[in-house]
Protein backbone atom coordinates (compact mmCIF):
# COMPACT_ATOMS: atom_id res chain seq x y z
CA UNK A 1 0.00 0.00 0.00
CA UNK A 2 1.40 3.38 -1.03
CA UNK A 3 -0.09 6.66 0.20
CA UNK A 4 0.60 9.93 -1.60
CA UNK A 5 -1.36 12.12 0.81
CA UNK A 6 1.75 14.10 1.80
CA UNK A 7 2.45 14.94 -1.84
CA UNK A 8 0.05 17.89 -1.86
CA UNK A 9 1.98 20.79 -3.34
CA UNK A 10 0.61 22.94 -6.12
CA UNK A 11 3.80 23.39 -8.09
CA UNK A 12 2.79 26.08 -10.58
CA UNK A 13 -0.18 28.14 -11.73
CA UNK A 14 0.12 29.39 -15.30
CA UNK A 15 -2.98 31.50 -15.93
CA UNK A 16 -1.87 32.52 -19.43
CA UNK A 17 -1.55 28.89 -20.53
CA UNK A 18 -4.52 27.80 -18.38
CA UNK A 19 -2.39 25.09 -16.77
CA UNK A 20 -1.82 24.16 -13.14
CA UNK A 21 0.90 21.66 -12.19
CA UNK A 22 0.25 19.68 -9.02
CA UNK A 23 1.39 16.77 -6.88
CA UNK A 24 -0.75 13.65 -7.09
CA UNK A 25 -1.89 13.94 -3.48
CA UNK A 26 -3.60 17.31 -3.92
CA UNK A 27 -7.25 17.14 -2.84
CA UNK A 28 -9.72 18.16 -5.54
CA UNK A 29 -11.60 20.59 -3.28
CA UNK A 30 -8.33 22.31 -2.36
CA UNK A 31 -7.50 22.76 -6.03
CA UNK A 32 -10.91 24.31 -6.58
CA UNK A 33 -10.32 26.84 -3.80
CA UNK A 34 -6.78 27.70 -4.87
CA UNK A 35 -7.86 28.30 -8.46
CA UNK A 36 -10.32 31.06 -7.51
CA UNK A 37 -7.77 33.90 -7.02
CA UNK A 38 -6.65 33.32 -10.61
CA UNK A 39 -10.27 33.50 -11.85
CA UNK A 40 -9.89 29.98 -13.14
CA UNK A 41 -11.60 26.69 -12.43
CA UNK A 42 -10.59 23.06 -12.65
CA UNK A 43 -13.94 21.81 -13.94
CA UNK A 44 -14.17 18.37 -12.35
CA UNK A 45 -16.89 18.28 -9.71
CA UNK A 46 -17.73 15.20 -7.64
CA UNK A 47 -19.54 14.43 -4.43
CA UNK A 48 -16.24 13.09 -3.05
CA UNK A 49 -14.18 16.19 -3.90
CA UNK A 50 -13.32 16.72 -0.23
CA UNK A 51 -11.26 13.51 -0.17
CA UNK A 52 -10.51 12.65 -3.81
CA UNK A 53 -6.85 13.05 -4.78
CA UNK A 54 -5.68 14.12 -8.22
CA UNK A 55 -3.60 10.97 -8.73
CA UNK A 56 -6.57 8.74 -8.06
CA UNK A 57 -8.81 10.82 -10.29
CA UNK A 58 -6.30 10.39 -13.11
CA UNK A 59 -5.88 6.66 -12.53
CA UNK A 60 -9.65 6.15 -12.65
CA UNK A 61 -10.34 8.70 -15.41
CA UNK A 62 -13.00 10.25 -13.18
CA UNK A 63 -16.12 11.78 -14.71
CA UNK A 64 -18.80 13.79 -12.92
CA UNK A 65 -21.73 15.88 -14.07
CA UNK A 66 -19.61 18.29 -16.13
CA UNK A 67 -18.36 15.73 -18.66
CA UNK A 68 -20.85 17.01 -21.24
CA UNK A 69 -19.00 20.35 -21.31
CA UNK A 70 -15.42 19.65 -20.25
CA UNK A 71 -14.94 15.93 -20.81
CA UNK A 72 -13.69 13.36 -18.27
CA UNK A 73 -10.35 13.56 -16.47
CA UNK A 74 -8.56 12.36 -19.61
CA UNK A 75 -9.53 15.60 -21.36
CA UNK A 76 -8.32 17.71 -18.42
CA UNK A 77 -4.82 16.21 -18.14
CA UNK A 78 -2.22 17.82 -20.39
CA UNK A 79 0.89 16.34 -18.77
CA UNK A 80 1.84 13.61 -16.35
CA UNK A 81 4.62 12.38 -14.06
CA UNK A 82 4.73 8.64 -13.34
CA UNK A 83 7.00 6.26 -11.44
CA UNK A 84 7.31 3.06 -13.44
CA UNK A 85 7.54 -0.47 -12.08
CA UNK A 86 11.34 -0.49 -12.47
CA UNK A 87 11.71 2.78 -10.54
CA UNK A 88 12.33 5.06 -13.50
CA UNK A 89 10.39 8.33 -13.63
CA UNK A 90 8.54 9.36 -16.75
CA UNK A 91 8.19 13.16 -16.61
CA UNK A 92 5.99 14.78 -19.23
CA UNK A 93 4.66 17.94 -17.59
CA UNK A 94 5.14 20.51 -20.35
CA UNK A 95 1.43 20.55 -21.17
CA UNK A 96 1.95 21.61 -24.77
CA UNK A 97 -1.13 21.83 -26.97
CA UNK A 98 0.95 20.86 -29.99
CA UNK A 99 3.56 18.12 -29.74
CA UNK A 100 3.68 15.58 -32.55
CA UNK A 101 6.81 13.75 -31.43
CA UNK A 102 5.55 10.20 -31.27
CA UNK A 103 3.16 8.45 -28.91
CA UNK A 104 1.24 10.53 -26.36
CA UNK A 105 2.20 8.28 -23.46
CA UNK A 106 0.18 10.02 -20.77
CA UNK A 107 -2.99 8.40 -22.08
CA UNK A 108 -1.64 4.96 -21.18
CA UNK A 109 -1.73 5.88 -17.49
CA UNK A 110 -5.03 7.79 -17.41
CA UNK A 111 -7.70 5.25 -16.51
CA UNK A 112 -5.17 2.44 -16.04
CA UNK A 113 -6.19 2.12 -12.36
CA UNK A 114 -2.57 2.09 -11.19
CA UNK A 115 -1.64 -1.03 -13.14
CA UNK A 116 1.13 0.57 -15.23
CA UNK A 117 2.76 2.98 -12.80
CA UNK A 118 2.22 5.39 -9.92
CA UNK A 119 1.10 8.88 -10.88
CA UNK A 120 3.06 11.39 -8.78
CA UNK A 121 2.27 14.64 -10.56
CA UNK A 122 0.21 16.17 -13.33
CA UNK A 123 -0.25 19.26 -15.45
CA UNK A 124 -3.98 19.98 -15.56
CA UNK A 125 -6.06 22.09 -17.89
CA UNK A 126 -7.83 25.06 -16.34
CA UNK A 127 -10.84 26.93 -17.69
CA UNK A 128 -12.06 30.48 -17.04
CA UNK A 129 -14.35 30.57 -14.04
CA UNK A 130 -18.06 30.71 -14.70
CA UNK A 131 -19.61 33.99 -13.56
CA UNK A 132 -23.10 33.27 -14.83
CA UNK A 133 -25.35 30.26 -14.28
CA UNK A 134 -28.95 29.13 -14.57
CA UNK A 135 -30.68 25.99 -13.39
CA UNK A 136 -33.91 24.19 -14.25
CA UNK A 137 -35.85 21.10 -13.22
CA UNK A 138 -37.98 19.86 -16.09
CA UNK A 139 -40.71 17.20 -16.14
CA UNK A 140 -40.83 15.08 -19.31
CA UNK A 141 -42.80 12.00 -20.25
CA UNK A 142 -40.01 9.77 -21.52
CA UNK A 143 -36.28 9.34 -22.18
CA UNK A 144 -37.05 9.83 -25.89
CA UNK A 145 -38.35 13.32 -25.14
CA UNK A 146 -35.32 13.97 -22.95
CA UNK A 147 -32.96 13.15 -25.82
CA UNK A 148 -34.91 15.40 -28.19
CA UNK A 149 -34.63 18.25 -25.68
CA UNK A 150 -30.92 17.64 -25.22
CA UNK A 151 -30.43 17.82 -28.98
CA UNK A 152 -32.31 21.12 -29.11
CA UNK A 153 -30.26 22.57 -26.26
CA UNK A 154 -27.09 21.47 -28.05
CA UNK A 155 -28.21 23.16 -31.26
CA UNK A 156 -29.21 26.43 -29.61
CA UNK A 157 -26.80 26.83 -26.68
CA UNK A 158 -24.36 23.91 -26.77
CA UNK A 159 -21.34 25.72 -25.24
CA UNK A 160 -23.41 26.72 -22.22
CA UNK A 161 -24.54 23.21 -21.19
CA UNK A 162 -22.79 22.37 -17.91
CA UNK A 163 -24.98 19.47 -16.78
CA UNK A 164 -27.90 17.59 -18.29
CA UNK A 165 -29.14 14.86 -15.94
CA UNK A 166 -32.06 12.49 -16.43
CA UNK A 167 -33.53 10.94 -13.26
CA UNK A 168 -36.38 8.44 -13.01
CA UNK A 169 -39.41 9.06 -10.84
CA UNK A 170 -38.61 5.92 -8.85
CA UNK A 171 -35.26 7.47 -7.89
CA UNK A 172 -36.86 10.78 -6.87
CA UNK A 173 -39.35 8.81 -4.74
CA UNK A 174 -36.46 7.13 -2.91
CA UNK A 175 -34.84 10.49 -2.21
CA UNK A 176 -38.11 11.92 -0.85
CA UNK A 177 -38.53 8.91 1.45
CA UNK A 178 -35.10 9.08 3.04
CA UNK A 179 -33.54 12.53 2.70
CA UNK A 180 -34.49 15.59 4.73
CA UNK A 181 -34.88 19.16 3.50
CA UNK A 182 -35.99 18.20 0.02
CA UNK A 183 -38.06 20.80 -1.81
CA UNK A 184 -40.23 19.59 -4.69
CA UNK A 185 -41.25 22.26 -7.21
CA UNK A 186 -44.06 20.10 -8.63
CA UNK A 187 -47.30 18.80 -7.12
CA UNK A 188 -46.45 15.23 -8.09
CA UNK A 189 -43.20 13.43 -8.80
CA UNK A 190 -42.50 13.41 -12.56
CA UNK A 191 -42.03 10.05 -14.24
CA UNK A 192 -38.84 11.50 -15.69
CA UNK A 193 -36.95 14.57 -14.51
CA UNK A 194 -34.31 16.58 -16.33
CA UNK A 195 -31.99 18.64 -14.15
CA UNK A 196 -30.15 21.13 -16.33
CA UNK A 197 -27.41 23.64 -15.59
CA UNK A 198 -26.25 26.30 -18.06
CA UNK A 199 -23.10 28.33 -17.38
CA UNK A 200 -21.18 31.12 -19.08
CA UNK A 201 -18.11 33.22 -18.42
CA UNK A 202 -19.91 36.30 -19.74
CA UNK A 203 -22.31 37.87 -17.24
CA UNK A 204 -24.25 39.54 -20.06
CA UNK A 205 -25.52 36.23 -21.48
CA UNK A 206 -29.17 35.83 -20.43
CA UNK A 207 -29.25 32.13 -19.61
CA UNK A 208 -32.72 32.25 -18.05
CA UNK A 209 -34.10 33.62 -21.31
CA UNK A 210 -32.58 30.63 -23.11
CA UNK A 211 -34.42 28.33 -20.71
CA UNK A 212 -37.66 30.25 -21.15
CA UNK A 213 -37.45 30.17 -24.94
CA UNK A 214 -36.66 26.46 -25.32
CA UNK A 215 -38.82 25.15 -22.49
CA UNK A 216 -41.72 27.46 -23.33
CA UNK A 217 -41.90 26.26 -26.92
CA UNK A 218 -41.69 22.63 -25.82
CA UNK A 219 -44.38 23.16 -23.19
CA UNK A 220 -46.69 24.40 -25.92
CA UNK A 221 -46.05 21.37 -28.12
CA UNK A 222 -46.46 18.95 -25.21
CA UNK A 223 -42.86 17.74 -24.93
CA UNK A 224 -42.37 19.47 -21.57
CA UNK A 225 -45.03 18.65 -18.97
CA UNK A 226 -43.83 21.16 -16.38
CA UNK A 227 -40.72 23.17 -15.63
CA UNK A 228 -39.16 25.08 -12.75
CA UNK A 229 -36.41 27.62 -13.40
CA UNK A 230 -34.44 28.60 -10.29
CA UNK A 231 -34.70 32.33 -9.57
CA UNK A 232 -31.89 32.43 -7.00
CA UNK A 233 -28.91 30.47 -5.70
CA UNK A 234 -30.93 28.81 -2.93
CA UNK A 235 -33.45 27.37 -5.38
CA UNK A 236 -30.62 26.13 -7.59
CA UNK A 237 -29.04 24.46 -4.57
CA UNK A 238 -32.33 22.73 -3.79
CA UNK A 239 -32.51 21.24 -7.29
CA UNK A 240 -29.02 19.79 -7.08
CA UNK A 241 -29.51 18.66 -3.49
CA UNK A 242 -32.03 16.17 -4.85
CA UNK A 243 -29.65 14.97 -7.56
CA UNK A 244 -26.68 14.63 -5.22
CA UNK A 245 -28.69 12.78 -2.56
CA UNK A 246 -29.41 9.68 -4.61
CA UNK A 247 -26.47 7.63 -3.33
CA UNK A 248 -27.36 8.22 0.32
CA UNK A 249 -31.05 7.55 -0.34
CA UNK A 250 -30.36 4.32 -2.19
CA UNK A 251 -28.36 2.92 0.72
CA UNK A 252 -31.44 3.33 2.90
CA UNK A 253 -33.97 2.21 0.30
CA UNK A 254 -32.84 -1.41 -0.06
CA UNK A 255 -30.17 -3.53 -1.69
CA UNK A 256 -29.33 -1.63 -4.85
CA UNK A 257 -27.25 -3.33 -7.53
CA UNK A 258 -25.60 -0.42 -9.32
CA UNK A 259 -24.53 -0.58 -12.95
CA UNK A 260 -22.31 1.98 -14.62
CA UNK A 261 -23.02 1.45 -18.29
CA UNK A 262 -22.81 3.84 -21.23
CA UNK A 263 -24.21 3.89 -24.74
CA UNK A 264 -24.45 6.61 -27.34
CA UNK A 265 -26.84 9.37 -26.29
CA UNK A 266 -29.12 8.46 -29.18
CA UNK A 267 -29.40 4.90 -27.86
CA UNK A 268 -30.14 5.76 -24.22
CA UNK A 269 -33.95 5.46 -24.57
CA UNK A 270 -33.73 2.06 -26.29
CA UNK A 271 -31.27 0.78 -23.68
CA UNK A 272 -33.50 1.91 -20.82
CA UNK A 273 -36.59 0.35 -22.38
CA UNK A 274 -34.86 -2.97 -23.02
CA UNK A 275 -33.23 -3.08 -19.58
CA UNK A 276 -36.54 -2.39 -17.85
CA UNK A 277 -38.30 -5.04 -19.94
CA UNK A 278 -35.72 -7.76 -19.34
CA UNK A 279 -35.08 -7.09 -15.65
CA UNK A 280 -38.83 -6.91 -14.92
CA UNK A 281 -39.20 -10.39 -16.41
CA UNK A 282 -36.15 -11.94 -14.76
CA UNK A 283 -36.16 -10.09 -11.42
CA UNK A 284 -39.79 -9.09 -10.70
CA UNK A 285 -39.08 -8.31 -7.03
CA UNK A 286 -36.72 -5.47 -7.98
CA UNK A 287 -37.47 -1.88 -8.97
CA UNK A 288 -35.27 -0.04 -11.48
CA UNK A 289 -33.96 3.36 -10.37
CA UNK A 290 -32.13 5.41 -12.98
CA UNK A 291 -29.69 8.30 -12.94
CA UNK A 292 -28.39 9.19 -16.38
CA UNK A 293 -25.68 11.67 -17.30
CA UNK A 294 -27.64 12.18 -20.48
CA UNK A 295 -25.08 14.45 -22.09
CA UNK A 296 -22.50 11.65 -22.26
CA UNK A 297 -24.72 8.55 -22.39
CA UNK A 298 -23.69 7.20 -18.97
CA UNK A 299 -26.62 5.37 -17.34
CA UNK A 300 -26.49 4.34 -13.69
CA UNK A 301 -29.08 1.56 -13.84
CA UNK A 302 -29.81 0.55 -10.26
CA UNK A 303 -31.91 -2.53 -9.62
CA UNK A 304 -33.30 -2.10 -6.12
CA UNK A 305 -34.30 -5.15 -4.08
CA UNK A 306 -36.20 -4.83 -0.77
CA UNK A 307 -33.97 -5.43 2.26
CA UNK A 308 -36.16 -8.26 3.59
CA UNK A 309 -36.19 -10.06 0.25
CA UNK A 310 -32.43 -9.77 -0.11
CA UNK A 311 -31.76 -11.09 3.38
CA UNK A 312 -33.66 -14.33 2.74
CA UNK A 313 -31.81 -15.17 -0.48
CA UNK A 314 -29.81 -18.39 -0.24
CA UNK A 315 -27.18 -17.20 -2.73
CA UNK A 316 -27.13 -13.39 -3.08
CA UNK A 317 -23.78 -13.51 -4.88
CA UNK A 318 -25.32 -15.54 -7.68
CA UNK A 319 -28.22 -13.10 -7.98
CA UNK A 320 -25.74 -10.22 -8.13
CA UNK A 321 -23.83 -12.01 -10.88
CA UNK A 322 -27.01 -12.77 -12.84
CA UNK A 323 -28.27 -9.18 -12.65
CA UNK A 324 -24.86 -7.78 -13.56
CA UNK A 325 -24.47 -10.05 -16.58
CA UNK A 326 -27.99 -9.27 -17.73
CA UNK A 327 -27.58 -5.48 -17.65
CA UNK A 328 -24.06 -5.56 -19.07
CA UNK A 329 -25.15 -7.78 -21.97
CA UNK A 330 -27.94 -5.37 -22.83
CA UNK A 331 -25.50 -2.46 -22.85
CA UNK A 332 -23.13 -4.44 -25.07
CA UNK A 333 -25.96 -5.23 -27.49
CA UNK A 334 -26.32 -1.48 -28.06
CA UNK A 335 -22.60 -1.05 -28.66
CA UNK A 336 -22.03 0.22 -25.13
CA UNK A 337 -19.66 -0.38 -22.25
CA UNK A 338 -20.19 -1.96 -18.84
CA UNK A 339 -17.92 0.58 -17.12
CA UNK A 340 -18.33 4.23 -18.06
CA UNK A 341 -16.69 5.94 -15.10
CA UNK A 342 -16.41 3.61 -12.09
CA UNK A 343 -13.65 1.45 -13.55
CA UNK A 344 -13.00 -2.28 -13.57
CA UNK A 345 -11.02 -2.77 -10.37
CA UNK A 346 -10.94 -6.33 -9.05
CA UNK A 347 -14.68 -7.00 -9.11
CA UNK A 348 -15.22 -6.68 -12.85
CA UNK A 349 -12.10 -8.36 -14.23
CA UNK A 350 -14.14 -11.31 -15.50
CA UNK A 351 -16.52 -8.93 -17.25
CA UNK A 352 -13.61 -7.16 -18.94
CA UNK A 353 -12.29 -10.45 -20.27
CA UNK A 354 -15.78 -11.61 -21.29
CA UNK A 355 -16.97 -8.45 -23.03
CA UNK A 356 -13.82 -6.77 -24.30
CA UNK A 357 -12.82 -7.17 -27.95
CA UNK A 358 -10.27 -10.04 -27.93
CA UNK A 359 -7.60 -8.13 -29.83
CA UNK A 360 -8.01 -5.07 -27.64
CA UNK A 361 -7.71 -7.28 -24.56
CA UNK A 362 -4.58 -8.93 -25.96
CA UNK A 363 -2.98 -5.56 -26.71
CA UNK A 364 -3.74 -4.29 -23.20
CA UNK A 365 -2.07 -7.33 -21.66
CA UNK A 366 0.91 -6.75 -23.92
CA UNK A 367 1.23 -3.16 -22.70
CA UNK A 368 0.92 -4.31 -19.09
CA UNK A 369 3.65 -6.94 -19.50
CA UNK A 370 5.92 -4.49 -21.30
CA UNK A 371 5.76 -1.85 -18.55
CA UNK A 372 5.29 -4.16 -15.56
CA UNK A 373 6.59 -7.65 -16.45
CA UNK A 374 6.57 -8.82 -12.82
CA UNK A 375 3.02 -7.60 -12.20
CA UNK A 376 3.99 -5.39 -9.26
CA UNK A 377 1.56 -2.57 -9.96
CA UNK A 378 -1.90 -3.25 -8.53
CA UNK A 379 -1.88 -7.00 -9.20
CA UNK A 380 -5.38 -8.37 -9.70
CA UNK A 381 -6.76 -5.08 -11.01
CA UNK A 382 -8.08 -5.14 -14.61
CA UNK A 383 -6.54 -8.60 -15.24
CA UNK A 384 -7.31 -11.34 -12.70
CA UNK A 385 -5.20 -14.23 -13.98
CA UNK A 386 -2.22 -12.37 -15.38
CA UNK A 387 0.99 -14.38 -15.35
CA UNK A 388 4.34 -12.68 -14.80
CA UNK A 389 7.09 -12.47 -17.37
CA UNK A 390 7.13 -11.18 -20.94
Amino acid sequence: MISLQRMKQIREFDAAANIVTVDAGVILADLHEKSKPYKRQFPLYLGSEGSAQIGGLISTNAGGTGVVKYGPMRDLVCGIEVVLADGRILSDLEGLKKNNTGYDLKHLFIGAEGTLGIVTGAALRLHPENTNDAHAWVSVDSPETAVRLFTEFQDKCGPYIEAFELVSGTEIDAVLRHIERITMPFDTVPDWSLMIELTATDISVDLNSIFEEILGANFENGSVLDAFIASNAQQAKQIWHVRHSVTEANKLEGMGLVHDVAVRVSKVPAFIAKAKEVTAEKFPMATPLLVNHLGDGNVHYILMFPHDYWKQLSDPDQVTHDVQSCVHDIAASFGGTFSAEHGVGRKLTDELERLCDPLRYELMIGIKKSLDPENRMNPGVLFRNLTTGC
